[in-house]
């Protein structure tokens, strides 16, 4: 029998956080079996195979109920704290494969009981929408460029791409209402793997709210994006809205789940020109 062990990841102050099913030892699992366990638990899933070259250290697979995905970073999160309250990391640093490209996870054991972990994303890539696109979202989320900040809506890809919705308030936001079909619609229409409005919490603070409807992933809410996350930091960033230093950038999502969540994401520069960045968060058993 599978062993299984599902983790809350991006935990708030001990709660919330995305629910994640990790099966650390998924070698003799066809992808057919991983597909079942994300259906059966109904969340994103994270899998963990053998490496196969001295490129990486392991091979990590993503499903959620209707398909494979090519990276997911609450999941990969999940994985390798899992695998250190485990004992079975023999290294703070670890090089990941993903179907989305290589990952480096940092792991750090300072309390064993509760290691924190952030892993690797590339440079973010974000680009205005055309008018046509603009009008195609505010359809999707029903609401008016009247509820928006007078910023550019974006869609944004560190690993996946996500569309960028500068909300006018965090209660504007956390009032939003979506039909899964018309989110994939517009999702499909626009090149994008989901909708993700923010709002600023406390531009001060670099802390900002956020949620996230998937395009095609079996339900229509997610409680915490990593990825989404990683990109909205990038649209930030051009939006002028961080300044352009590594200070870490909070996104809190998941309120109206009942499961507040907390991302952080530290961007990277050479020099001016932004390299990357570091997605991280908390997790717990579930």
């Amino acid at each position: 029998m599978t062993a299984v062990t599902l983790v809350n990841v991006f935990t708030h102050q001990g709660a919330g956080g995305n629910p994640c099913p990790i099966v650390v030892d998924a070698s003799a699992l066809a992808p057919s079996d991983m597909q079942r366990i994300a259906a059966d638990y109904g969340h994103e899933s994270g899998f963990v195979l053998p490496a196969a070259s001295g490129d990486s250290d392991y091979i990590f697979r993503f499903w959620v109920p209707r398909h494979e995905m090519e990276m997911c970073g609450h999941a990969t999160i999940g994985a390798l704290w899992t695998m250190a309250t485990l004992g079975q990391l023999g290294s703070n640093q670890i090089r990941i494969e993903t179907r989305s490209g290589p990952v480096t996870g940092f792991v750090d054991t300072a309390d064993i009981a509760d290691p924190y972990v952030e892993i690797t994303q590339p440079v973010g890539k974000v680009v205005d929408l055309t008018k046509e696109q603009e009008d195609a979202v505010l359809s999707a989320l029903r609401i008016t460029r009247a509820d928006l900040l007078d910023l550019p809506l974006q869609n944004a890809v560190t690993s996946r791409v996500k569309t960028l919705i500068p909300m006018k308030s965090v209660e504007l936001l956390n009032d939003l209402q979506t039909i899964m079909p018309t989110t994939e619609a517009c999702c499909e229409s626009i090149g994008s793997t989901g909708l993700y409005p923010y709002a600023i919490h406390s531009e001060s603070e670099r802390r900002f709210e956020a949620r996230q409807f998937p395009k095609s992933s079996g339900y229509p809410e997610d409680a915490a994006t990593g990825i989404a996350a990683a990109a909205l930091a990038f649209g930030l960033l051009k939006n002028k809205l961080v300044s352009a230093d590594s200070a870490r950038i909070t996104v809190l999502q998941g309120r109206p789940l009942g499961a507040l969540s907390e991302i952080g994401v530290r961007l990277g520069f050479a020099g001016d020109a932004p390299v990357g960045c570091l997605v991280g968060g908390r997790t717990q058993l579930a």
